[in-house]
């Protein structure tokens, strides 16, 4: 029996893209062989990385001079390679200044990797309030390298609604957890970049969306695989790249297509985050932690409120357990955070967050009887 997985990532995929897989998984495109045996470097896999290229670029208007690449490491390598390809310098020589908004605890992260090799200044952090809002975003110094942001605050459940003005700096963006959630102006990023497994396919493979006049700045240090020119002049394949993450994203993206794309699922993700953080405004025990104007459509925190710590604990764990017995599984907060979280990606029915709702109802009219 399939459950409803509101794991924040790896998450739920789209169950027409599972039964594909399944059925092509020792014949893929009449082959003979699973993809996971192809050689990335074979004619067999050549179609398949285009046309996985060729969909997100389409579903997501790419500009003609941005480059995709298909990486690994997740988005957590990016702390690294973004400051390493854009503000690092050769060896005596100071390294450029890159501003950060820190807005949730992965955003903390990238600012903590980058001033390994940036000049790091932390514009503003919505850390005052325990990242439950976006703050407001200070113009960067026109010499900055880039401007960083976590579009999407997966574990707080916060999202940017206004895009900061950087002028001629860059603007960098970690989209893990919204890309292709909702449509997104890629022209105004000089870089985009995202781990697959919350919205695009399983973990294993990282997209990198960049402008093409920020590669090649990569001091001669940097190791290859780090390297932004090494990895587009070689269309992803200095190395073995994730031959079937890429796979099952293409067939993610087929199914997004066929569903109307972007415009068309960010409606219907705004419908699903509607009817759940409608009920939460309406429930005795629950509640939402963020600030109206910056609550995610992806990843929806809620918290028992009212009540001492130690009954607060227990209700949260009562829950989580009950919610999965009943095939409601991995609503678990964060473990930083606690509390109780509702990741509904792209691929989360609207039925998923109706059988939440109707739980989340059962258990307060449970607990009120007590």
């Amino acid at each position: 029996m399939r459950v409803y997985n509101f794991s924040s990532g790896p998450s739920t995929l789209p169950l027409p893209v599972l039964e594909r897989a399944a059925a092509e998984m020792t014949d893929a495109n009449g082959t003979g062989q699973s993809v996971m045996e192809m050689s990335h470097r074979s004619g067999d896999f050549k179609p398949i990385i285009e046309k996985t290229e060729a969909l997100l670029r389409e579903l997501m208007g790419i500009p003609s001079n941005y480059r995709v690449l298909f990486l690994q490491g997740g988005a957590s390598l990016q702390f690294s390679m973004i400051p390493l390809n854009l503000a690092a310098r050769e060896a005596g020589s100071p390294k450029k200044r890159a501003s950060y908004v820190e807005t949730g605890i992965w955003a903390k992260k990238a600012a903590e990797e980058g001033a390994k090799y940036a000049d790091v200044a932390v514009l503003a952090s919505s850390k005052d309030r325990d990242y439950t809002y976006i703050p407001p975003a200070p113009a960067p110094d026109p010499g900055d390298a880039f401007y960083h942001i976590t579009l999407n605050n997966t574990i707080v459940g916060t999202k940017w609604d206004k895009l900061p003005e950087t002028g001629p700096v860059p603007l960098a963006a970690d989209i893990s957890s919204c890309i292709l959630s909702e449509p997104l102006e890629v022209s105004k990023f000089g870089i985009l970049y995202a781990g697959a497994q919350k919205n695009l396919g399983p973990a294993g493979t990282t997209v990198v969306i960049i402008r093409e006049d920020l590669i090649g700045r990569a001091p001669s240090w940097t190791p290859a695989l780090l390297r932004y020119d090494i990895s587009a002049g070689e269309g992803s394949m200095y190395n073995t790249p994730p031959c079937y993450g890429i796979y099952i994203m293409g067939l993610v993206l087929e199914w997004l297509k066929g569903l109307g794309g972007v415009a068309a699922i960010g409606e219907v993700n705004r419908k699903k985050a509607e009817l759940l953080y409608s009920y939460l405004e309406s429930s005795r025990i629950f509640r939402s932690p963020v600030e109206k104007p910056f609550r995610s459509l992806m990843n929806i925190p809620f918290i028992v409120s009212g009540t001492d710590p130690e009954n607060r604990k227990d209700l949260e764990t009562r829950f989580v357990r009950e919610a999965a017995a009943e095939g409601l599984v991995n609503l678990a907060g964060h473990r930083l955070v606690g509390g109780m979280r509702a990741s509904i990606y792209n691929a989360m029915p609207r039925e998923g967050v109706r059988a939440l709702i109707a739980f989340i109802e059962k258990f307060e009219k449970k607990e009120g009887k007590k």
